[in-house]
């Protein structure tokens, strides 16, 4: 009998972190690499957000607080989610955890029984197969196309519907993708989902803020009010306000699946970190000018490796709505062999040989379940894009 766990041996660890681990690793040892791996802004948090952690901490905030949150963070939530998003949570219907990782594994785990299914459109999040396999769930994949501008169609989100769907996750502006739905695109959706009264929605916004080109960001239960009562609205400080290590996520659902996931949380992490709440109060009702800047800059870097990777032959490369990633396709470059002998059969020979050959750490789409592409995270120095466009463009014209 083997001592560890049956559940460990359905998941596999997260190909990202592996990746930018191999990057770092590689670093240490003296060779020129190029990062791209990781999902996480380049700018340092703002200063008002680190004063008002420092504060915290000055002021003796320092102790347990409610498992799923304080009253003041909840209270900045809940005016967050009425003045963006027009959504009415009270405070009993929000849930903050240790980053929108773990409120999405509370909330598959505090609902998903062994046979229950969730639809989880291509390219996905590296973490949402897995997270439903960890809580005993069966993933669906419902693969959209490059044509599509990765994302799902009403035909396609009916036909992966079953009876024993529970959930469908949603990601706008996506990750690894960058694809953004509009309202329009997004009613499409939401009426197939009022067909289905027995299908929840789990919408993963954490991108909300980073929109470029007058894309209008805008969520479920927004454009579908039927919906509010069977949508998991989730969030976070991570991206928008440059707060990655600092782990507070959260989301506004109905009562009764909030408290299913507050005893979970009481159960695992007990709160989220103090010093991190109130800093998060400060990021959600202090200034905002820093996105609006944070996003002139994300802007001119997506442009900037969008037309880089479409200079190259074999390569297509779609302009995203927003995040700061860029989904390639390889298509033309599958079954040529690089200049240090590897073939490319498939985006992670394509990957491991950039890597091996000029320094330049990318995650291959495998991992987001849709090939043969690869994701590049243009959240790093101008500098650096340019210089690893460069050597991503002497490897693809040096295949033979």
């Amino acid at each position: 009998m083997s001592f560890l766990s049956a559940t460990l041996s359905r998941v596999k660890p997260s190909p990202t972190i592996a990746i930018s681990a191999r990057a770092r690793e590689m670093k240490a040892a003296g060779h020129d690499v190029i990062a791209l791996s990781a999902g996480e802004p380049d700018f340092d948090t703002p200063d008002n957000i680190k004063v008002a952690a420092k504060a915290a901490i000055d002021a003796g905030q320092t102790k347990y607080t409610d498992p799923d949150g304080t009253p003041e963070l909840k209270s900045a939530i809940s005016a967050k989610f009425q003045r963006e998003n027009e959504l009415d949570y009270s405070e009993a219907q929000i849930s903050i955890g240790t980053g929108g990782k773990q409120i999405l594994y509370n909330g598959l785990m505090a609902t998903l029984n062994p046979g229950d299914e969730v639809v989880i459109p291509a390219p996905y999040w590296v973490s949402y197969p897995d997270m439903v396999l960890l809580a005993g769930g069966t993933p669906v994949i419902a693969t959209t196309t490059l044509e599509s501008g990765f994302k799902l169609s009403a035909e396609q989100l009916e036909a992966a519907i079953t009876p024993r769907t529970k959930w469908i996750i949603f990601n706008s502006p996506g990750n690894p993708s960058g694809a953004g739905y509009s309202w329009e695109e997004l009613k499409a959706l939401t009426d197939v989902l009022m067909r289905h009264p027995h299908v929840w929605v789990m919408t993963d916004d954490m991108y909300e803020h980073l929109a470029y080109d007058g894309f209008e960001f805008c969520t479920p239960a927004q454009v579908e009010p039927a919906l509010y009562e069977r949508t998991l609205t989730i969030n976070g400080v991570s991206k928008a306000h440059a707060m990655t290590g600092w782990r507070i996520g959260y989301a506004g659902g109905p009562e009764p699946l909030i408290a299913a996931m507050r005893k979970i949380q009481s159960q695992s992490t007990s709160c989220p970190c103090t010093i991190s709440q109130w800093a998060a109060v400060e990021a959600l009702e202090g200034p905002q000018d820093h996105i609006i800047a944070n996003n002139a800059v994300f802007k001119r870097r997506r442009d900037l490796v969008v037309s880089r990777l479409n200079a190259i032959t074999g390569i297509t490369c779609p302009t995203p709505e927003g995040a700061f990633y860029v989904y390639p396709s390889i298509a033309g470059l599958i079954g040529r062999t690089s200049a240090g002998g590897t073939k490319i059969t498939d985006d992670e020979a394509f990957a491991t040989a950039l890597l091996d050959e000029t320094g330049v750490a990318v995650v291959f789409g495998a991992a987001f379940g849709l090939s043969p592409n690869f994701r590049i995270s243009y959240a790093t120095a101008d500098a650096a894009l340019e210089a690893a466009c460069a050597r991503i463009q002497t490897f693809c014209n040096n295949l033979t």
